[in-house]
């Protein structure tokens, strides 16, 4: 199998790589960036979060009295995918569980990752399937980094994220572990507006946990924007490094542990919980506009 698989449409064209299946390039027909291409700053294009979203406390996972180490954001994203179905306008991946999962996360699971593209918008489908006879507790995220400044726009304070609702906040923030900071603060929108400039990222990113929104538009003036939508992510994660060229826009079934939380798994807050032989769905999609 290739490395990459190339979809195209008469208005955009993406790149996916198989290793953890990541969106690594979004192109309009002339040929635009709209993609982190992976910098010194930041290696990443859009890796798959699972079976955790952000860190645990100590990077260990707690399964009643067994304890495995798992570090941030899981390790689907450093998976090598399986490509089961691929045309000219979609693909679908697969990652099942394995020695090598199982050793850190004692769960069996199938994770299926789907592309395809729609005119000027791709869409990205998660089903994540429970074989074994119990129950699957894990979190699933995106975490797609778009170029800030967008193709053809101004400076960075001249972009807005504008909400589908109004968001009425709060905003959560990591500690220096990485951890859900037990105090929240405000959001900062006006309306349903949130202008971006780089100090807001400079404590960390910013968290907005059961928001209300299920669409945002992320745009300057004078450039073409970009739509996204998503299904089954309850969590939106905003972030980038100051100084760099990127800002990430995440949707999330799951989160960090809170700072005040000792459980386990089985009682880690925002954990999704899937029963035997049941599969649940999942979705992202980012559009021109």
């Amino acid at each position: 199998m290739s490395d990459r698989v190339r979809l195209t449409s008469e208005q955009l064209s993406i790149e996916v790589k198989a290793e953890g299946a990541e969106l690594a390039s979004l192109k309009n027909a002339a040929g635009q960036e709209y993609l982190w291409q992976a910098g010194p700053e930041w290696k990443r294009h859009s890796p798959v979060l699972f079976p955790i979203v952000g860190k645990l406390r100590n990077d260990t996972l707690h399964v009643g009295a067994e304890s495995f180490p798992m570090g941030q954001h899981g390790f689907a994203r450093d998976s090598r995918f399986e490509l089961v179905e691929q045309s000219a306008s979609a693909c679908r991946f697969l990652l099942a569980d394995s020695a090598a999962t199982r050793a850190v996360y004692p769960f069996p699971f199938r994770l299926e990752i789907g592309y395809a593209l729609h005119g000027a918008s791709v869409t990205v489908s998660y089903t994540v399937h429970n074989p074994g006879e119990g129950t699957l507790p894990f979190s699933l995220g995106a975490h797609p980094a778009f170029r800030w400044p967008l193709p053809g726009a101004g400076s960075k304070p001249a972009h807005r994220i504008e909400f589908e609702q109004t968001e009425a906040g709060p905003v959560w923030r990591l500690d220096g572990e990485g951890l859900i900071d037990a105090t929240p603060q405000p959001l900062p929108v006006h309306g349903r507006n949130l202008g971006l400039r780089e100090d807001l990222f400079r404590p960390s990113a910013m968290i907005l946990l059961n928001l209300a929104s299920r669409r945002l538009r992320y745009a300057a003036a004078g450039a073409t924007g970009l739509e996204i939508t998503w299904q089954g992510f309850g969590h939106l994660g905003l972030w980038m490094l100051p100084g760099a060229e990127f800002l990430c826009i995440e949707p999330w079934a799951g989160f960090a542990d809170p700072a005040q939380f000792h459980g386990d798994l089985w009682t880690k807050p925002g954990i999704e919980m899937l029963g035997a032989g049941e599969s649940r769905h999942f979705m992202w999609r980012v559009g021109l506009a």
